[in-house]
């Protein structure tokens, strides 16, 4: 029998492994600034072109390599970091994984530069595909520049299923992000297609977050500071006033490792209960320093995911010094038992003068005069009223014809009923049908097979989302003018994912103007949106924009259509009148697609009369 076990060579196997390492032009990105924090950098800049899949060029001012450290860093399994397995659990440095370089090398061109500082010559190495083309002394800064070119070139599957530059730019920053984070003494430089985005000097904590998320981030921010034998807690959260409807600024830092973890999630959520909505998510950057030997940092390829010794401490302490932040800063609403509140002056008394209060005397008053009442009036002064007619007060309801009659005139106060979604216009048309609100989350009406019961919500997201898309679809959109604009801040990211969907905005009728580098103007809505959902609003759309995947323009009016209409729709506990529950079930089987809501939830359900007799047998 013929063996059929064999070795794969070289080249197949540093494809396959930078499968697991290098997944997009993000991967790279992380390897490479990683690299050159760990080679105790003092500067480092970030080139990259077209979304990295033409260049991504990472050049640092450290320590450098030698010609022979330069060309044993392509090979597989190749590290400066560790020596022995009990290394893996002392790790104080970035990455230490030997086939990051080797497989980004096999699968693009690779130019390296790099010079040790007490050399007077370099190395030029030059790669593509594994294969080393050329490696000569050259004449170069002191430090390590790598550039990758062509990523993917000859893995034309996987080059394929990359998404768009803007998808791929995006999650890059969010790497960049990630790492200036977490090295604020480092300086970081980012270039985009020849355009500077960033310029970041070395500085606190603090302005490094001021600097990359804008200088309206400042007064966000409220400092946490906590040091126990287990963990050393230190950086910022952000204001309850600031929580956002949507995950964002949420940065967790372990040993300056930025990492996710939904178990230390949950304790800062845990901490801002009461103070934020249920579905709020509060910002936050903090920066944990544990003991090396007490987290397991490889249980995920990308590290990004941390296994700690004890995490049941881990999590009361930190919520307990999320809490104590939030209550020093005076952000936590507080009882003071001790202090007496009537002993405290009133806002509106507190620089008045004491004032001797006037006494006056009527000197006429006879207290024995017959079918006389004082009274005091506001002046002061008494004033004489006559009390004739008192005992008409007292008349019997009884002897009235019937006591129905003395309750023919009284009106009780209904309920007050709002959310009136819909103008009746047609009121015809609004009485043809039945309807009732079941707990304010369903209308309930009646069909000629039985009873049908509807999600308020799903219904209007549907009739919302149809608008919506016709509107990008015909450009032929209403808008309603501000009298006064709206002035938002938001941070550089922020505004370039508006700039990509400035076109659609426009189409649904926002009338938005950047007017400054930080900063837009809305001079204009659609007439669905109310003046005062507008940030939350635009902070749902840029969310979704980010997560999305879309590439093509069809994709993206559908991804901006549904995260508009799922802000705007109606929801689950909103009263509506009458009319409204009429229109609303006219407008929903008047759609196209009446049966599922945009995000492909059913709509309604049917009860038919043979389900409801069963009931009762």
């Amino acid at each position: 029998m013929a063996d059929r076990i064999q070795l794969l060579p070289d080249h197949v196997a540093n494809q396959i492994a930078a499968g697991e390492v290098v997944q997009r032009p993000a991967s790279v990105v992380k390897e490479l600034m990683e690299n050159a924090v760990d080679a105790q950098a003092s500067e480092i800049k970030l080139v990259v072109k077209d979304g990295g899949k033409t260049l991504i060029q990472v050049v640092d001012d450290g320590i450098g390599m030698s010609p022979t450290d330069a060309r044993l860093s392509f090979e597989r399994h190749a590290t400066s970091k560790i020596r022995s397995a009990e290394d893996l659990f002392q790790l104080h440095t970035k990455g230490f994984r030997g086939e990051a370089l080797a497989s980004i090398a096999a699968i693009a061109h690779v130019d390296m530069q790099t010079r040790p500082g007490d050399e007077e010559l370099g190395t030029h190495l030059r790669i593509e595909g594994s294969n080393v083309v050329s490696q000569e002394a050259a004449v170069t800064p002191k430090g390590t520049s790598i550039a990758v070119k062509n990523l993917f070139y000859n893995i034309p599957a996987r080059r394929n299923f990359l998404k768009s530059d803007k998808v791929e730019f995006r999650h890059i920053t969010d790497e960049f992000h990630r790492v200036a984070l977490a090295h604020p003494g480092i300086s970081f430089f980012f270039y985009h297609n020849d355009s500077e985005l960033f310029h970041l000097n070395q500085n606190s904590q603090r302005k490094r977050i001021i600097n990359i998320f804008g200088h309206k981030t400042d007064e966000k921010l409220v400092p946490v500071q906590e040091e126990t034998q287990v963990v050393k807690i230190d950086g910022f959260i952000c204001k309850p006033a600031f929580a956002k409807k949507s995950r964002g600024e949420q940065f967790f830092f372990v040993n300056d490792r930025f990492i996710k973890s939904p178990y230390l999630h949950h304790a800062v959520q845990s901490a801002f209960e009461g103070l934020i909505k249920p579905d709020s998510y509060p910002g936050y950057f903090l920066y944990l320093t544990v003991d090396p030997t007490s987290i397991d940092i490889n249980i995920h390829p990308t590290k990004t995911e941390i296994k700690f010794d004890d995490e049941h401490t881990l999590y009361a302490i930190l919520r307990a010094a999320v809490k104590h932040s939030l209550g020093q800063f005076h952000l936590a609403p507080m009882l003071d038992f001790e202090q007496d509140q009537n002993l405290e002056t009133p806002y509106a008394y507190q620089n008045k003068e004491a004032e001797v209060p006037g006494i006056a005397v009527n000197p006429g008053f006879n207290p024995f005069q017959q079918e006389t009442a004082t009274s005091y009036g506001r002046s002061g002064a008494y004033s004489r009223q006559s009390a004739k007619g008192w005992e008409n007060l007292f008349v019997d309801l009884e002897s009235k014809s019937s006591r129905g009659e003395a309750f023919s005139s009284v009106h009780f106060e209904s309920e007050a009923v709002s959310g009136a979604i819909f103008p009746p216009s047609d009121e015809k048309q609004l009485n043809e049908g039945t309807t009732f609100q079941l707990r304010r989350k369903y209308i309930v009406t009646t069909i000629r097979s039985g009873m049908l019961i509807i999600d308020q919500q799903r219904a209007h997201q549907r009739v919302l989302y149809e608008k919506f898309l016709r509107s990008m679809t015909l450009k032929e959109s209403l808008s309603q003018q501000l009298l006064f604009p709206v002035s938002l801040n938001f941070s550089d990211a922020e505004i370039r994912v508006i700039e990509d969907l400035l076109d659609q905005l426009r189409t649904l009728g926002f009338v938005i103007e950047i007017s400054k580098k930080e900063e837009i103007m809305i001079t204009g809505l659609p007439p669905l949106v109310p003046e005062k959902e507008v940030r939350p609003v635009l902070d749902h759309l840029i969310a979704e924009y980010r997560q999305g995947n879309e590439s093509t323009n069809l994709s993206q009016s559908d991804m901006l259509a549904k995260a508009l209409c799922g802000s705007v729709s109606v929801k689950s506990g909103d009263q509506l009148d009458t009319h409204s529950q009429l229109a609303l079930v006219n407008d929903l089987f008047a759609c196209k697609e009446s049966m599922l809501s945009p995000f492909n939830k059913p709509i309604f359900i049917t009860l038919t009369e043979n389900e409801i007799d069963k009931k009762f047998n």
